[in-house]
């Protein structure tokens, strides 16, 4: 076997916000990829290139780029591929397929934090690809950093994943990537590493421990699409790692499909990747991760070979989906009509080209997004304008239905459900490894709060700090609207991370929300006068002056029922006084729920409405008698 020794493929790999992205940069500005005058005035975070990803901070797409490193002992540019993952385990397809194009890992961990579920998940995934790892203890400026016991918490891990002789015996890499500095020496808790002023070492550890990239002179062409993308003048682009072979710019090749079947097409255009641009170029050899455009319909997985001999590279094989919502056409009142739904603007909204509220609209959107997301699934509903969506868990379907609504979809969205298997003739569901970082005096509320949901206490450690860790094992059917209930209880404090840990048999009914809705009985605007009188009634979640529809819910009740309320309701004139003439009473503001509050908030009768302008929580049945109706059946049987 012939080996390459000019490139590397490496994948970075880590826990959310534990600085996967921070480091990318401190990589790029270092090994020159910009000029010096370009380099001051860089974003931080370049990779993230989504405006989801810069808004929330994390990672959603896996991305790649390459640096041109130069080694200090003289010698030829080595080409280092650095894939950037993302860090929750909800995009955990697209961590699957970088690290189908990688022939090692960096696992970055967090000095303080130290191994969290979503490490344990990247993690899981490299050693089962038999990849070797190099261990990054990242921010070890952190006033609380605890080095030690972090290296032995990874170690721990390694052992609990079953990593054999050769993968735990990794090497170890200290740094701190705000200030882009690495050393292999371990520096005191809570300072920078002090032998060091530059990543050198950690550049130095990735060309000894990952392996060049090998191959068979003799082999034909093939390469494996692992990712798609988009442009405007060259249309789909199909992003690929070459295996063996060499891929040429106009060349000829065959296009074995996810079917089997096979077509011969022609390479129109070969790019790579230099920093954060990708440029033309003639040829891809082994190892290289290319970008090749002129196949319009080509998917993940695929495989492009040599005609005279065409052999097909393994699918890309992903976890199965844990949670499901549908997502349907907007059925509401207020639908085409703009954030408020009244006067002057609504007309311009209704007349608006980017609205998309038609059935075929949502269904388009929802095909595009199954050709890059190999880890979703769509299906058909008894209704035509409805699709059961599968996915990893609430925060992927959430970001797709943000996505939706900022293109111009409006959209009515289910309550989020479990996808259950049947097991040796018994319902199983999916279960998630919770872990929870509170203070000690929030410890009761956390474990009264986990009993309720059906959690099992795995492990509690105390750091010493003040601060201990719990892990629970759950349902995840207990873990849809925890996160609203576990703030609150912990006062903003606690830290709550999980990861989906398989099936286990069907937990049995769950009682999560305690307190009923608040609902609309008419059309109109929402008045100061009804707020004021109803804000002891539970919490309101409008404004004065927002429009209301029958079936909308306007608050949470402070019982267990739903209420049915007139927010609308207007002070008449009197002999008295003028109908102008409010009380001083104060209205309590309203709470404000996001996209990913909402669909927390509801229950199992209940929707969520999304325009471009506004998120709505209401009654799947709008009408009031209806309800009523269908309420007195079910109780009746």
């Amino acid at each position: 076997m012939a080996t390459r020794h000019d490139i590397r493929n490496v994948a970075i790999v880590a826990h959310v916000d534990h600085g996967k992205t921070t480091l990318v940069d401190a990589m790029l500005k270092q090994a020159g990829a910009f000029a010096a005058h370009a380099a001051e005035s860089l974003d931080d975070r370049m990779m993230d290139s989504n405006d989801l990803e810069r808004e929330k901070g994390i990672t959603i797409l896996a991305k790649n780029t390459a640096v041109k490193y130069h080694p200090k002992a003289g010698g030829d540019v080595i080409t280092i591929n650095i894939i950037d993952t993302p860090g929750h385990a909800d995009f955990g397809g697209e961590v699957e397929r970088g690290l189908s194009m990688v022939d090692a890992v960096v696992l970055l961990v967090d000095a303080s934090e130290g191994p969290l579920p979503q490490t344990r998940f990247v993690l899981r995934k490299a050693l089962q690809a038999r990849l070797p790892v190099i261990l990054c203890i990242n921010k070890t400026d952190r006033p609380d950093s605890r080095i030690d016991e972090v290296v032995n918490e990874a170690y721990d891990l390694f052992l609990d994943l079953d990593a054999d002789e050769d993968q735990i015996e990794f090497p170890i890499v200290y740094a701190c990537a705000r200030d882009g500095v690495a050393s292999l020496t371990k520096p005191e808790d809570g300072t920078v590493p002090a032998d060091s002023d530059s990543l050198e070492p950690f550049f130095t550890t990735i060309l000894e421990s990952v392996p060049a990239p090998s191959y068979d002179e003799a082999a034909p062409l093939q390469a494996h699409v692992t990712n798609l993308d988009a442009d405007n003048f060259l249309g789909r682009i199909a992003l690929l790692r070459v295996e063996q072979g060499e891929l040429r710019k106009g060349q000829t090749v065959t296009w074995i499909k996810r079917d089997g079947t096979m077509s011969n097409v022609r390479i129109t255009e070969l790019l790579m990747t230099e920093a954060l641009t990708r440029r033309p170029a003639e040829v891809a050899g082994p190892g290289d991760i290319c970008a090749v455009a002129g196949i319009p319909d080509i998917m993940i997985g695929e495989t492009l070979a040599d005609p005279e001999n065409p052999i097909a590279l393994p699918l890309i094989t992903v976890d199965e989906p844990a949670i499901s919502m549908t997502i349907g056409t907007n059925t509401s009142p207020l639908v085409g009509r703009g954030g408020t739904g009244k006067g002057a603007d609504a007309k311009a909204a209704v007349k608006d080209k980017d609205r998309k509220v038609t059935a075929r609209q949502v269904k388009d959107r929802l095909d595009r997004e199954l050709v890059g997301n190999v880890s979703l699934r769509v299906l058909d509903t008894e209704r035509p304008d409805a699709w059961e969506v599968q996915g990893r868990g609430e925060l992927a379907l959430a970001i797709l239905v943000e996505q939706m609504r900022r293109e111009g979809f409006e959209l009515t969205i289910g309550k989020p459900q479990v996808v259950t298997q049947q097991i040796d003739g018994k319902t199983h569901e999916p279960v998630e490894r919770m872990t929870i970082d509170v203070p000690e005096e929030h410890m009761g509320a956390v474990t009264q709060l986990m009993g309720v949901r059906k959690g099992r206490m795995d492990n509690m450690s105390n750091h010493g700090s003040g601060w201990v860790r719990l892990e629970f094992v759950v349902p995840s059917r207990g873990l849809i609207g925890f996160r609203t209930e576990f703030l609150t209880g912990t006062r903003g404090t606690g830290i709550a991370h999980s990861i989906h840990e398989g099936h286990e048999p069907w937990f049995g009914t769950l009682t999560t929300r305690n307190n009923g809705s608040l609902v609309a009985d008419r059309a109109g605007a929402v008045t100061a006068f009804a707020m004021t009188n109803l804000q002891e009634r539970g919490v309101l979640f409008t404004d004065p002056g927002t429009e209301v529809y029958e079936g909308m819910i306007v608050g949470e009740n402070s019982r267990a029922d739903d209420m049915d309320v007139n927010i609308t309701k207007e002070k008449k004139l009197t002999n008295m006084r003028s109908a102008a003439a409010d009380s001083f009473e104060a209205i309590v503001p309203p709470r404000k729920l996001s996209l990913e509050q909402s669909l927390e908030f509801c229950r199992d009768d209940e929707c969520v409405e999304v325009t471009p302008e506004a998120v709505r929580i209401r009654k799947v049945v709008l009408d009031q008698k209806e309800r009523g109706r269908s309420a007195s059946r079910a109780k009746h049987g």
